[in-house]
């Protein structure tokens, strides 16, 4: 169908408004506004004074502070974020913020002076509802949402003139276990995405896109876009958010010892406890902390179950220490490899530093009988041979000298990689191994379509995925992996390439445990997740939560080590623990929201919607359809008194260019150029309209 000339005239009219409203027009200089925006940080409300000439001023963040206690494989979280209101009128704030892509939400509070507000779990749109009424009416108010697993938006209403407020959000979740190590990440900046498809100007959207704040239009592909693309403070300007970590670990094990790969920090002892602070106090909240422990090798144990009972069911959380013995017996079975990198904006500096040394890494561990292909991304996808080539000496060393040369900038056009490089490993010969490493921060928005392309292209392939940088999007590349029934490492600097891409390389060159399967004893029935139970690979535990009507003493483990056949018995003594049943309620959340993803009739998606919103309801979560909501019963603010409405900014993750990601350094505003453009609509939507009319 072609469109008329009235029809081109309205959707030119329909995009300017949606640019004016959303700001994207601006006058020949950069207001106040604009001015302070770029300054704005993770965690901080921004209010409006009265007087016009001061613009926007900040609400000092007075403390960000993390705590978190870990007691053998389960970490509680508290994330307590307290700001003031220095201006004369009453403010409301919204900022987005990153929690652990495994994270089970569960608990809000609001604090203001001596009150606390409990927040409640209720569906999507009736949160929102309940939220904004108590704004209108003038209530002290503050909601949850979720945007992405590893994504939220927090709105605290009507906070009064001088006033303090502290916003708590508790998670928890479970630790990871890697090649004789537990890891703990908790991410502190929601890095800039790649947001793919033309944009959406529909009415109804314009009020919720100026709503959300964010830098990026909504698109078909990501129509949710302005609510995860909040506004970037440029990195030239001193940090306003410091953010303070301390970590109670009660590891139940000796420990050789305690790092933090990406801070400094100190470590004491009370007791039992090792308790980690950063050593230099609050940093600025640009990258992602991850502290790391190593029990001593004859104090890890094969085998641990951790139970709880809730309601009258029964909640567990079993860890299997992987066959490595076997593992290492089998040989090793010649692959076709895929090494994908990605050389878009968001991967300049050092991410691009430690992307390279990676694929050279990978090349120089490849075998003569070993096939490969090198491709890199940015706004379109390019291999370095037409098809796979043998892994001799010359195709190598050719490989390696193209990977030094590669640079960074453009656009993540993710998805035309991923279908060159699954396109590669389409083959059926059973005696070689075919794999695909994936190397990129994920900072895009079309997760979900990106999920599905694995789904349906992945044929009996492996995925392995490769996190990069400071702040990578870990809910895109830990899903990405089990979509793929590979594995997911972290990169996060550097002096760390050596040891986690040799640790992604054993995995790459020692055969998966397949078809693993738990029997449990007879009269015992149990939901376990994840299910199917994924392939494992040397140094990864079998990890699972359950619900079951009985705790078993025993059980077996059964799977295939190439084509043998492996089994274990195992006799398990249950410790209690708290959360058990909300981190399977977590994982529950996660399997419907894979269906949800694959439904193909909107009737089935709102039967597994239906199915989420009964499970956060009965396990007190937050999840895509379900939300955190406190409000206060006493009115506060009158409905005379003016209140405003004002976002936060995020910090540029650590190592990232703002001028690679965004084209142009912040505190250099292309306002001209926005007006040029602004004034070039107007003069075709009204050339357009002149036109229709004769």
């Amino acid at each position: 169908m072609i469109p008329t000339p009235t029809c081109l005239a309205r959707t030119w009219l329909k995009l300017l408004l949606f640019l004016l409203l959303t700001g994207l027009v601006t006058g020949a200089r950069a207001t106040p506004h604009d001015r302070v925006l770029g300054e704005t940080t993770s965690g901080t409300l921004w209010l409006q004074q009265e007087n016009a000439r001061e613009g926007y001023v900040a609400a000092p963040g007075l403390a960000t502070e993390v705590s978190i206690e870990v007691t053998a494989l389960v970490a509680r979280a508290t994330v307590r974020q307290r700001f003031a209101n220095p201006g004369r009128d009453w403010a409301e704030g919204i900022y987005v913020f990153p929690l652990p892509e495994t994270a089970a939400v569960d608990g809000l509070k609001l604090r203001i002076g001596e009150r606390v507000i409990e927040g409640q779990v209720k569906e999507r749109a009736e949160a929102k509802r309940v939220y904004a009424q108590a704004k209108a009416s003038g209530h002290r108010a503050s909601l949850v949402e979720q945007e992405r697993p590893n994504v939220f938006t927090t709105s605290v209403a009507n906070i009064g003139p001088g006033e303090e407020v502290t916003v708590e959000i508790s998670y928890q979740q479970r630790v990871d276990f890697h090649d004789g190590s537990y890891r703990l990440r908790f991410p502190t900046v929601v890095g800039p995405r790649y947001i793919p498809g033309q944009p959406l100007i529909e009415e109804t959207l314009v009020e919720e896109v100026r709503l959300a704040g964010g830098w990026a239009m909504a698109t078909d592909q990501v129509p949710d876009a302005p609510r995860i693309t909040p506004p970037v403070r440029d990195p030239a300007e001193s940090p306003a958010n410091r953010l303070a970590i301390e970590v109670r670990l009660r590891a139940g094990v000796p420990l050789m010892h305690v790092t933090s790969a990406h801070h400094a920090v100190r470590e004491t002892r009370q007791g039992d406890t090792h308790v980690v602070v950063l050593a230099e106090g609050p940093v600025p909240a640009d990258r992602d902390f991850e502290l790391e422990w190593r029990p001593e090798p004859a104090a890890l144990p094969r085998a641990s179950l951790f139970r709880e009972q809730v309601d009258g069911s029964h909640y567990a959380l079993l860890t299997v220490m992987p066959p490595t013995r076997i593992a290492e017996e089998q040989p090793r079975t010649p692959r076709d490899l895929v090494l994908v990198v990605d050389v878009s904006g968001s991967m300049h500096g050092e991410s691009i530093v430690q992307a390279r040394a990676a694929l050279d890494l990978a090349l120089s561990r490849l075998d003569p009988g070993d096939r490969f292909n090198v491709i890199a991304f940015n706004n379109s996808a390019w291999s370095l041979f037409p098809g796979q080539r043998p892994a001799n000496q010359a195709n190598v060393a050719g490989a390696r000298h193209w990977v030094g040369r590669l640079d960074a900038s453009g656009g993540t056009e993710m998805a035309g990689a991923l279908r060159l490089a699954l396109a590669e490993t389409g083959g059926t010969d059973a005696d070689r191994l075919r794999q695909v490493v994936f190397v990129t921060d994920g900072a895009v928005g079309n997760e979900d379509a990106l999920f599905r392309l694995i789904e349906t292209r992945l044929g009996n392939a492996r995925l392995f995925t490769v996190g990069i940088g400071s702040a990578p999007n870990s809910h895109f590349m830990r899903r990405a992996a089990r979509q793929g029934r590979g594995s997911f490492v972290h990169v996060g600097n550097t002096a760390q390439v050596a040891e986690r891409i040799g640790e992604l390389l054993v995995k790459l060159d020692r055969p998966a445990l397949t078809g693993v399967t738990l029997t449990w004893p007879e009269g015992v029935t149990a939901e376990t997740l994840p299910d199917p139970l994924p392939d494992l690979y040397h140094g990864e535990p079998v990890q699972v939560v359950m619900k079951l009507d009985a705790l078993p003493r025993e059980l077996e483990l059964t799977g295939r080590v190439g084509t043998r056949a492996w089994r274990a018995g195992l006799t398990l003594d249950a410790a209690e623990a708290v959360g058990i049943g909300r981190l399977w309620g977590r994982e529950r959340i996660a399997q419907l929201m894979d269906r949800h993803r694959r439904a193909p009739q909107a009737e089935t998606r709102r039967a597994v919607r239906d199915q989420v919103v009964d499970v956060a309801l009965r396990h007190h979560l937050v999840s895509r359809f379900t939300s955190l909501v406190a409000v206060d019963t006493t009115p506060a603010r009158s409905r005379e008194a003016l209140l405003r409405r004002h976002h936060l900014a995020t910090e540029m993750p650590h190592g990232w260019s703002h001028a690679k990601v965004f084209g142009v350094p912040r505190t250099a505003t292309p306002a001209p150029l926005q007006l040029a453009t602004g004034l070039l609509l107007v003069g075709l939507a009204w050339w357009m309209r002149r036109r229709a009319r004769t």
